[in-house]
């Protein structure tokens, strides 16, 4: 099997994996003191930004469009209390951008919850709120994120992003793991998760269509398919995507027949939750790429042939 048919049965798989094991996206009521009472939040965020592109590319099929809606309201109703434990969180650490980062994709899709957005449109006029120290990759993701919600960005995108890695392009032999994942999360938040691949800009992409290849060759080779799966989202932002057949090859076979996807190497061991804590971001991941991947092939399937 290759091609599109592949493509899409790796995100049907994740999604369905998801699905059947979605009493892992759950909460903690009394975390242990070195976890953050909000860190459990962070899953439920990042399931509703890919279902927010699933839903957006229209390519996943009804079926998985259908498992996608229900994971939604699982996680807004059922986990989130409706909105009310990401209010109780925002109240609890009131200059964490942690429960407005959740919320915003679940508002963009229709859910809402009146007092939060009172708290943190309350909390954003703080001095501290902007002055939180963060690495810069995630300064451009929270500049994004206030940008959605309808606040004024703490730092403007323009200026978070040229303090970004990728924006230097350095030498593309010194990526490693942590590098790796700051290229693919500014690549995110400047095409507004694959939304918009123009706003890339054009040195960036340049950059990216020469050393991209060769990105996706090492992480296939050492088997990271956590990183490999987003480099091929990143892959499928290009203006000019490759939609590399090896790559996805190689990530194909990695996906577990039930769909779970490992972050590297072969499934993890240990009891349910443990092994969800470790396989539901590359399995996510793979949904997300799955979606891009197979809208821009099925673009490309649509376009003109060339006079």
């Amino acid at each position: 099997m290759s091609g599109i048919q592949q493509i899409h049965d790796v995100g049907a798989r994740a999604l369905g994996w998801l699905y059947e094991h979605r009493a892992g996206f759950r909460l903690d009521d009394d975390p242990p003191p070195e976890v953050g009472v909000l860190d459990r939040f962070k899953p439920l965020g990042e399931l509703a930004l890919i279902s927010k592109v699933i839903f957006r590319e229209g390519v996943a099929g009804s079926q998985q469009a259908a498992l996608a809606r229900k994971l939604l309201d699982h996680a807004w109703h059922e986990l989130l209390g409706s909105g009310a434990r990401l209010l109780d969180g925002q109240r609890r650490e009131s200059l964490c951008p942690v429960p407005m980062e959740v919320y915003v994709p679940f508002r963009e899709l229709g859910f809402r919850e009146p007092s939060l957005e009172a708290a943190v449109r309350l909390n954003h006029r703080l001095k501290s709120w902007g002055a939180l120290e963060v690495v810069p990759v995630r300064r451009l993701g929270l500049s994004a994120m206030e940008r959605r919600f309808g606040l004024e960005p703490s730092m403007p995108a323009d200026e978070a992003y040229r303090r970004t890695w990728l924006s230097r392009r350095p030498e593309p032999w010194t990526v490693e793991g942590n590098i790796g994942y700051d290229i693919t999360h500014t690549v995110f938040h400047l095409t507004d998760w694959g939304a918009d691949p123009a706003g890339l800009p054009a040195d960036v992409a340049d950059y990216l269509a020469l050393w991209l290849p060769v990105w996706l060759d090492d992480w296939l080779d050492l088997g990271r398919w956590d990183l490999l799966g987003e480099l091929l989202v990143v892959d499928a932002c290009l203006p000019e995507p490759t939609l590399d057949p090896a790559a996805w090859e190689g990530f194909a076979a990695a996906q577990q027949p039930d769909g779970a996807m490992p972050v590297m190497g072969g499934m993890p061991e240990g009891d349910e939750e443990s092994v969800f804590d470790l396989v539901y971001h590359p399995t996510l991941v793979a949904a997300f790429a799955s979606a891009l991947a197979l809208s821009r092939a099925l673009s490309d399937l649509a376009a003109p042939a060339p006079a």
